[in-house]
């Protein structure tokens, strides 16, 4: 082979790599984009029935919510500071035939004598003011499931937990990117999923897993 035709080699060689980098360029800055669209299009939703089984177990049949509301004496007085702007009364505590509330609070009493305390946070929170995934997932399972007012029916029976997965969305929900979950977090960002009312519904329960 002569100088010039080694000349020659190299030039078609350099030209094919050039000609080539750029779209391993564009290749490689598209990646990220791909990466981010399909993220987006994987984005966490829960299943209806694994979210019931979630609110069944954590749901309450009675909620405290205005102690002030108890002076109420519920004669329909004109101009009652403690009615509701579209009709009804502001109460001081609800009940319910079924569970239909997880409540915010972790323990609340009232002047009258009037106490409560939340199964979330004595069967949950057993041995301390916090817990890690593992185990706020493992005690969310262990709680007895009693069907709830709102979301699919399930009976008793069938309210097994098989799949982790809804259970550990929960957690990632209230702990808000943190490695453990307290007493004081779960209340206060239970609340604020709520819309600061004092306890979650079903509705506002499957808003927060996506559980449509």
């Amino acid at each position: 082979m002569t100088i010039r035709q080694a000349l020659l080699i190299g030039a078609l060689s350099l030209s094919y790599v050039s000609g080539f980098a750029p779209v391993n360029s564009r290749s490689r800055a598209s990646l990220p984009i791909l990466q981010s669209e399909a993220t987006a299009d994987t984005e966490i939703k829960t299943d209806p029935k694994e979210a019931v089984k979630l609110f069944g177990r954590l749901a309450e049949k009675y909620i405290m919510l205005d102690a002030s509301a108890g002076m109420c004496c519920y004669s329909g007085c004109t101009d009652c500071e403690y009615r509701e702007p579209g009709g009804g009364y502001r109460m001081s505590d609800q009940s319910s035939s079924r569970p239909k509330w997880i409540p915010a609070y972790e323990h609340r009493s009232f002047q009258s004598g009037k106490e409560h305390t939340t199964k979330w946070s004595t069967e949950i929170f057993t041995d301390g003011p916090a817990v890690t995934k593992e185990q706020f997932v493992e005690r969310v399972m262990n709680m007895e499931f009693v069907p709830p007012l709102g979301g699919p029916y399930l009976a008793a029976s069938a309210a097994a937990i098989e799949d982790e997965t809804a259970a550990a969305t929960l957690f990632d929900v209230l702990a808000a990117g943190k490695e453990k979950l307290t007493k004081h977090r779960m209340s206060t960002q239970m609340k604020d999923l709520a819309g600061g009312e004092e306890g979650f519904t079903w509705n506002q329960f499957s808003d927060a897993l996506r559980a449509k």
